[in-house]
Parts: structure tokens; sequence; C-alpha cells
């Protein structure tokens, strides 16, 4: 017959000790009655005694995978120094401030303590753990090599996540600085061309065509501003939506994304270097390569080469090498082909696959450098064509004006 899970909570506590001095703290027990016994032992008369959850909300700010990464650290380092897992993830479990990550790693805590493993357990929460994650720790306890395992998974989540902020910086700069150039110029727009309207009101002289056209905008975005703001809203929230729902949308805009001038090649460098790197981390953990590939499909990042990791693990079912199955299909470079290829015929495929995630990893920091580089030149022109074509339309009458004079 299972044992049930013993159900544990965190109380926060105020009392003094045995020589009257005020102390407070958090303690772990079952009920309120044990912790009372738990502070009387250490010589502390309890004064207020609360349950943590009975002031915090349950649901807080989300966790994000940076809290994953460093709590696969703390638990593979704590394993490797010999700290039984439900020890490590108690000390775990209070080292983090974040009240969600708090509660999910005590209710990890507690399904170990039912008596599943840990791999079972982390299944429980798809949307922290994703099924590579889960398979690469079933492998390590598999194997009997968990702290192993967690530190390679720590590793490959921290380098990935550094990946993905790079490409982030390299699409955030731009974007804001843009936006920031709409709305000086719906400003002017709305504010200031209204006040040249009034003065250009008085002129008897034909205005020039471009300075009637800056006029027209101006009172279309005052008249109809409202209505044409909500409707981009609507539509921007409706492609959204349409996109998180329509996997044909999503393949879509994966195969235009990879068109693109200088962003179709930063996101080609970090699929391929995303793709190196799982499967590197995957086979190093024991995983089979067969299984590994399927894992690996979703983690590239993009649909198209999803499908071509998906392509290439038929041929290798089918008895193909992965060095040949990858020329297939069409997606990869020649240099991982090859360097792959090396890997497979002198049996370390997975430290070739490392070296291949860190070649195209710098070539991802190159193509941001350069990218960042490009930016700013083109970045300030589109300010000077905005902000600057704004003042020169309202500028251009004053200046007829005077030649005539």
């Amino acid at each position: 017959m299972a044992t049930q899970p013993v159900k544990t909570a965190v109380y926060r506590w105020e009392g003094t000790d045995l020589k009257g001095t005020p102390v407070s703290g958090e303690t772990s027990a079952q009920s309120l009655a044990m912790i009372r016994v738990q502070l009387r032992r250490q010589g502390i008369t309890a004064g207020k005694i609360r349950r943590h959850s009975d002031r915090e909300p349950r649901r807080g700010k989300s966790i994000t995978a940076l809290e994953i990464s460093l709590f696969t650290r703390q638990l593979a380092t704590l394993i490797k120094a010999g700290i039984p897992l439900l020890q490590a993830l108690e000390v775990i479990a209070k080292g983090f401030e974040h009240m969600t990550m708090r509660q999910l790693v005590g209710e990890l805590k507690q399904d170990i303590s039912a008596g599943i493993n840990l791999a079972t357990a982390l299944r429980k929460k798809p949307a922290h753990f994703d099924a590579l994650f889960c398979n690469l720790v079933d492998a390590g306890e598999q194997a009997g090599a968990l702290d192993v395992v967690l530190q390679r998974v720590a590793a490959y989540k921290e380098k990935t996540e550094a990946l993905k902020k790079k490409i982030k910086k390299a699409m955030t700069y731009p974007i804001a600085v843009v936006l920031v150039a709409l709305v000086v110029s719906a400003i002017l727009l709305i504010k200031v061309v209204p006040q040249f309207q009034g003065v250009f009101s008085s002129f008897d002289a034909q205005l020039p065509a471009f300075t009637l056209a800056v006029i027209a905008m101006s009172e279309m975005l005052t008249q109809h501003g409202a209505w044409l703001f909500g409707g981009g809203c609507l539509i921007f929230f409706a492609l959204g939506h349409r996109y998180k729902r329509s996997e044909a949308l999503r393949q879509r805009v994966d195969r235009w994304l990879l068109k693109l001038p200088v962003i179709g090649s930063l996101l080609r460098l970090s699929a391929i270097a995303r793709f190196a790197r799982t499967l590197a981390t995957t086979l190093a953990a024991g995983v089979p390569l067969l299984e590994a590939l399927r894992a690996v499909a979703g983690a590239t990042g993009n649909h198209v080469y999803k499908e071509a990791v998906l392509r290439l693990q038929q041929h290798v079912a089918t008895g193909s090498q992965i060095h040949v199955a990858m020329g297939a299909t069409g997606v990869f470079p020649g240099m991982a082909i090859q360097m792959t290829a090396i890997g497979e015929e002198s049996g370390t495929l997975d430290d070739m696959l490392n070296h291949v995630a860190t070649y195209y990893e710098s070539e991802v920091d190159s193509v941001v450098d350069n990218l960042t580089t490009l930016m700013e030149p083109l970045i300030m022109t589109v300010l000077g064509v905005l902000v600057g074509g704004l003042v020169i339309a309202m500028y251009l009458p004053i200046f007829k004006l005077g030649h005539v004079i």
C-alpha cells in the first residue's frame, strides 16, 4: 500500500530567545503545534506564528528560465556534495525569495517524498520543465550519474538563455528607437503642425505639396487618431492570438524570418547552435540517438529546422549516418556537417557537437555586434527622415515667403 505524502507548510514566526532578544524566522512543519514544539526545543518563546501562504498569494510572478537554470545548478552542486535529494530540495526552497519558485520546489519535494523519482516529479510540471529536461534527468537517474547530468543541463540552459539574450538585445534596440521616433512624429503631427497650419492660413501664396501632404496627415491623425490607434492595437492582438493558435501561421512566419537579410542569418546561426548544443548535451547524458533527435527537434526555436531534424531522425532510423542525413536536409552548413562526420568517425560526436555549438555561438556574437554597428547609422537616417522631414515641411512655406519678399 502506497504511503500518502506528508504535507508540510512554511510558517513565519516571531518570538524571544532565552535572553529576551526578539527573534524571527521561517520554519517548515506539518502543523502549527509542531512549529511550537520545534521552537520550544530551541529555547524560543513563540509570540506570533502564521502560515506563509495566509498572506502571500499562491500565484505570484511567473517563474523565469533563469530561475530554472539556477535551481538546476544548485541541485547539481548539492547532490555532487553528497547531500540527499530531499534535503537538497529543502535547502534550495529556503534559498529562493520568489514565493512561486519556492512553492514549485516544495511540491517537487512532496512528490519525491511519496516515492516517485525526480524525473517523474518534473514531468508533472510541464510549464517549467520541458520533455528534453525530463528525459535528461531520467537518463541521469538510470545511469546513477544525476549530479553530472544536472551540471550538463545547467550549463546547457545557461548557454541557451545567454544566446536568447543576445538575439533579444539585437532586436530590442532598433525597435525601441523606431517606436520612439514614431511617437515623437505623432506628437509633432497632432500638437505642432496645427499651430503652423494656423499661421499658414494667413498666407495668400500656394503652399508646397510636401507641406500640404504633412498637413493632411496631421488632420487625419487629429480627427481619427484614436480610431487608428485602437484599430492598430486590435489588429496586433488579433494577429498575436492567431499566431499562438495557428501552427500554419507560425510556420509561415518562421520561413519568412529566415529570408530577411540580416535577421535571417542571425536566426539561422542561432538555430544551428541550439541544435548542436542540445544534441551534444543529450548524447552526453546517455540518451539514445533517435530519442535524442526527437527531443532536439523542438529545441531549435524555428519550425524550418524542427522539420529538418525530424527528417534527420527518419534518415538515421533507416540506417543512414547522421552527417549524411544532415546533408540531405539542405539546411545545415558544410562546416557543421564536416565536424559531425569527424565526430562520428572518431567516436566523439558529443564533443564535436559542442565545438560546433561554440563556433556558431561566436558567430552569433559577431552578427549581433555587426548588426548593432549597422543599425546606428540606419536608425539615425530613420530619425532624420521622420522628424527632420516634418520640420522641413513646416519651414518650406516660410523659406518660400522669404524668397518672395
